[in-house]
């Protein structure tokens, strides 16, 4: 039995998977424990873990970020993503570190399984791979890496393949990341000079990409091919959840396929605002033949109701939360504002999908769901009613979107289970070898 140190910034997108993983190893034998936030401590707990909290410099609730950042509602596009970056991600990062390091000097691990942008675990990447624990990553995010491939992260740009788009990426990249994304990479290399390590390899958005093995929780027909991508990255597909134990709504047996039914999710985080997708999606299709089954992400329905200015529509059946296992093989499409996990399992069950995002990397999402041919991108997190309509006919009526989500279903069924392929990866990097990995294709290749 080996000892894991699990590592994740206190954001719930972020920290889920990394709870899910360790329940995971935790099963086939192994002892975890997970560093975050103290607001998720319970929910560390119950999945039968150990909880180390960070530090306050480190720690923030993410259900109230207005505390720890009071001035971000004041920006909007890539100036509220820098600051997203700058804030959640590059400050914490010292303090971050020093979490990791008493940590780590306080009891035995095997290795550190560390969430992708926790980025205090940097300094110990820095150090030569003999003199530190194995340490190796989850992303449950796109993957951000730089590549003449791709337009840069956060552009919410289709990469293209012509040599015009390579020079559009070129040029958009010397723009951007000498500009706007500055101060980012300036931010990253003082956090690090602070706490003794050295410069950052590559830039911001590589991070992800230093560890011994980065796994990603996504299937290789959503992400972008790049040429720079390292081989010690490996999509692993998105992680097989637990069916929570939680009665059905009274609604359930309407959805006895009388009618195509059409998934509406505002996620479980950026949902305060519920008029931004769910109001206008419900108004656009409440004169639609289809049955709408929409999930608040936790937010009550009333809520819902009183942000719609009255009664839900007939079409429309609302709970706050939804089995996926239940719900989704029933779904003729859904309509999102993106959120990585939510688009993959739906991609898993071969529901093609309406995207409208624009927060944090949901414009990044949209733009996959699109390029890979298993959705529409409404380019919006605000879409009015009728785009709402029109790019919900367009999926049921295309057979294309269904065709493309069928065949990303058919490539994430053919995958082993992620958190084999963790477990496998650890154990080869705790065999005793220290063989450079990045050789072994079999293990890092789909």
């Amino acid at each position: 039995m080996s000892h894991f140190l699990l590592p994740s910034t206190p954001i719930y997108g972020h920290l889920t998977p990394m709870v899910a993983v360790g329940r995971g190893l935790a099963e086939r034998g192994h002892q975890v424990t997970v560093l975050t936030g103290r607001r998720y401590a319970d929910l560390v707990a119950e999945a039968g873990l150990g909880f180390l909290p960070l530090s306050a410099e480190a720690d923030y609730d993410d259900g109230h970020l207005e505390d720890w950042l009071p001035d971000r509602a004041r920006h909007r596009g890539l100036a509220a993503g820098r600051y997203d970056i700058l804030n959640l991600f590059v400050r914490p990062l010292a303090a971050q570190h020093t979490a990791l390091q008493v940590a780590v000097a306080s009891r035995r691990y095997d290795a550190v399984v560390c969430e992708a942008a926790f980025l205090g675990v940097l300094p110990l990447l820095a150090q030569p791979r003999h003199e530190r624990l194995p340490v190796v990553g989850v992303s449950a995010t796109p993957l951000a890496l730089t590549s003449v491939d791709s337009a840069p992260f956060g552009s919410g740009l289709e990469p293209g393949s012509s040599a015009h788009s390579r020079r559009r990426n070129r040029f958009i990249s010397t723009v951007l990341h000498g500009g706007p994304l500055r101060p980012v990479q300036t931010a990253l290399r003082t956090a690090l000079d602070t706490v003794g390590a050295p410069p950052p390899e590559g830039n911001y958005f590589d991070q992800a990409t230093r560890f011994d093995l980065t796994f990603q929780l996504a299937t290789p027909g959503i992400e972008y091919p790049r040429r720079e991508l390292p081989p010690s990255v490996r999509f692993v597909g998105p992680l097989r959840l637990p069916v929570p134990a939680a009665p059905l709504p009274g609604w359930w047996g309407d959805l006895d396929g009388s009618r195509p039914v059409v998934h509406l999710t505002q996620g479980t985080m950026a949902n305060l605002d519920l008029s931004r997708l769910m109001v206008p999606a419900l108004r656009g299709l409440a004169s639609e033949d289809v049955l709408v089954v929409a999930s608040t992400g936790g937010r009550p329905v009333a809520q819902l109701e009183a942000q719609l200015g009255g009664p839900l529509p007939a079409n429309a059946r609302v709970a706050t939360f939804l089995p996926y296992d239940r719900l989704l093989p029933r779904t003729a499409a859904m309509v999102t504002n993106g959120g990585f996990g939510g688009v993959q399992q739906a991609l898993a069950a071969g529901v093609p999908l309406v995207v409208a995002g624009s927060t944090e990397d949901k414009p990044e999402v949209a733009a996959r769901v699109s390029w890979s041919g298993a959705g529409l991108n409404l380019r919006t997190g605000r879409p009015t009613p009728t785009r709402v309509r029109r790019a919900v006919r367009r999926l049921l009526t295309d057979p294309g979107y269904a065709g493309a989500a069928e065949r990303l279903r058919a490539e994430i069924a053919g995958l082993n289970d992620p958190i084999d392929a963790v477990a496998d990866g650890l154990a080869r990097l705790l065999a005793g070898d220290r063989v450079d990995l990045a050789v072994e294709q079999d293990l890092l290749r789909p």
